[in-house]
């Protein structure tokens, strides 16, 4: 599931340093500005001083994306060991696109336009300077982006038989009216369409009401993953 996402929320810079990516987006999202430990690395001492540098000179915290394939093997024991909290646990849920699902008046583009760019900002976002970096992770691979009545929006990556479910966002004042159900049923339809037999999505786990809201439409819990962050006041 880590490459999927990886390749659905993808970094504008990229290093690998012998198969832990070293991702940038000038901080526009942990997803963005991680490290991805795909691979071992042989010296992992010498990975680690490696990763913190570079981060530390693009004048950002050093995290990892941590999931069951992280490598190497006691990977995350390590960061803990050295300082690293663990940060926003995430979950990774499933579905067959077996569902009868519909468009029902969302409109599907192949491009976000300003006005959706700027919902999923209100909602997802922090410094409006961030947005035009958040606007070249978002259209970095093909993509359907879904809006319903300017005040819900979603984003669907086809990936072969997947289908990725991105940047859910429904303006405050339209919530509990069901728009974010629909965006959900219409973006699946498209994947449906694209050819994706199946679609998975990322929810942190505190998020208790998105995570009921898929469970209802068929996701179930496929695994997931955290971050690793370093704490700075760790000598």
């Amino acid at each position: 599931m880590g490459e999927l996402v990886a390749e659905a929320w993808p970094a504008p810079f990229t290093q690998d340093i012998g198969g832990w990516l070293l991702r940038h987006a000038d901080g526009v999202t942990k997803r963005a500005n991680s490290v991805l430990p795909m691979g071992d690395p042989g010296d992992v001492d010498l990975a680690l001083e490696r990763a913190e540098r570079f981060y530390t000179e693009l004048g950002l915290p050093t995290v990892f994306s941590m999931d069951a394939q992280a490598r190497p093997e006691g990977l995350d024991g390590l960061l803990e060991a050295s300082g690293y909290e663990l940060v926003d646990p995430t979950i990774a849920m499933v579905a067959d696109l077996a569902g009868p699902y519909a468009r029902d008046g969302v409109e599907v583009a192949q491009a976000p336009s300003k006005e959706w760019l700027d919902l999923w900002w209100s909602v997802d976002g922090r410094y409006d300077h961030q947005l035009p970096m958040a606007e070249k992770i978002l259209t970095g691979v093909p993509a359907g982006y879904a809006s319903l009545d300017g005040v819900a929006v979603g984003r669907g990556v086809p990936q072969g038989e997947w289908l990725g479910i991105y940047a859910m966002a429904v303006a405050p004042e339209a919530r509990r009216r069901g728009l974010g159900r629909r965006v959900l049923r219409a973006l699946l339809a498209w994947g449906r369409d694209q050819g994706c037999e199946r679609a998975y999505l990322v929810v942190v786990e505190r998020n208790a009401s998105a995570r009921a809201l898929y469970g209802a439409e068929g996701f179930v819990q496929a695994g997931g993953y955290h971050y690793r962050v370093k704490n700075v006041t760790v000598r």
